[in-house]
């Protein structure tokens, strides 16, 4: 029979910026930088301690870090103009009524020893009025 070598999918990352709530772009790309197989991909030299490897599509990216032996060591995320999750959008409406939010940013930093920081910048606004907030993953604001 054939060798077969079977290679874990990164699952403390997966389960350190899991939302089930966030939009699909944001878990198609986690799911990439988790099944990146830097030992086998073409940038691989035994020489490197470390790889920086960026994943993007349109206004969303994971620049992410991976050792020699293919641990990811921290990521850099983010995420224009997502859907928020809805302990996020409640956390606006109950404290800023009669606002809207325009744009958005999610922002997601990774490391393997901390675990996942997470990030909403919002730019808020009620007629001509402008607000930027930030929000982390509870709906708490943050100054």
């Amino acid at each position: 029979m054939p060798e077969v070598t079977v290679t874990a999918v990164k699952y403390k990352y997966l389960s350190a910026v899991n939302n089930k709530e966030l939009a699909q772009p944001v878990k198609l790309l986690e799911r990439k930088a988790a099944e990146f197989d830097i030992k086998n991909s073409e940038y691989y030299d035994d020489e490197y301690d470390e790889y920086s490897i960026t994943f993007y599509i349109p206004d969303r990216y994971i620049l992410a870090t991976y050792n020699n032996d293919g641990k990811l060591l921290r990521t850099a995320e983010r995420f224009k103009n997502i859907a928020l999750p809805l302990t996020v959008s409640k956390a606006v409406a109950k404290r800023f009524p009669q606002w809207s939010i325009p744009k958005d940013v999610y922002l997601v930093t990774y490391e393997d020893e901390k675990g996942a920081t997470k990030v909403w910048k919002l730019l808020l606004k009620n007629g001509d009025k402008r607000l930027r907030v930030n929000a982390n993953e509870k709906g708490e604001f943050m100054e």
